[in-house]
């Protein structure tokens, strides 16, 4: 009689958002740029991230250049050119850094299960995630730019979850978006609506012994 060996982990692949869980962007300089300007700290980025700006950057249908002139065209009427230009180059080439408590544990956590970064992003991704020296922090990565669809649509995770093999209602989907954690929810992952390093630790804690 041969016995099943059922798993006593909770899932079987972590499905991770990359910005604002794992990557921050640090906007001071941004914001420095818009007082001068005379404008509401967050102008800029409410403009530059609204879908009609940025999916298209997401998809990888433009450059960030070209997403650049979409923000100073946005901004017209606000602020002079000029300004608008400085505005939407501080944003686009603001520096950014990775949370290494995030990092650890994510790191000692994929030697129990598979990680897949599932991330709206750019075409300049992988070159982002050597300059962290995060390219080898993940199993997979899957870009909205590389495969053409971005979160929530249902697309993106079932192709994450298909480049492990792992059945949806076995994986942990993680990420600071509530619009993000529900389209996953409702595809049968169990979400984590991600606000700090705490939320992580309590959902990977079986796997991270603690």
């Amino acid at each position: 009689m041969t016995t099943l060996k059922i798993s006593s982990r909770p899932f079987d692949a972590v499905l991770c958002d990359l910005d604002n869980v794992i990557r921050f962007y640090d906007t001071t300089e941004l914001a420095r740029l818009e007082r001068s300007a005379g404008l509401a700290e967050g102008a800029t980025e409410s403009v530059a991230y609204a879908p009609e700006t940025d999916l298209p950057l997401l998809l990888g249908e433009i450059t960030k250049d070209q997403w650049v002139e979409a923000i100073v065209a946005c901004l017209a009427g606000q602020v002079p050119e000029l300004q608008a230009r400085e505005l939407g180059t501080a944003l686009a080439e603001a520096p950014f850094w990775a949370d290494d408590i995030v990092v650890t544990m994510l790191r000692q956590m994929r030697v129990h299960v598979p990680l897949v970064l599932v991330t709206n992003a750019t075409v300049e991704l992988e070159d982002d995630l050597a300059s962290l020296g995060l390219a080898d922090l993940a199993d997979h990565v899957v870009s909205s730019a590389r495969v053409g669809v971005a979160k929530p649509d249902r697309k993106i995770f079932e192709i994450a979850a298909g480049q492990v093999g792992v059945a949806m209602n076995r994986c942990l989907f993680v990420d600071d978006r509530s619009e993000n954690v529900e389209a996953a929810t409702g595809l049968g992952m169990t979400g984590l609506h991600y606000r700090e390093p705490a939320d992580l630790r309590e959902a990977l804690g079986v796997l991270l012994g603690s």
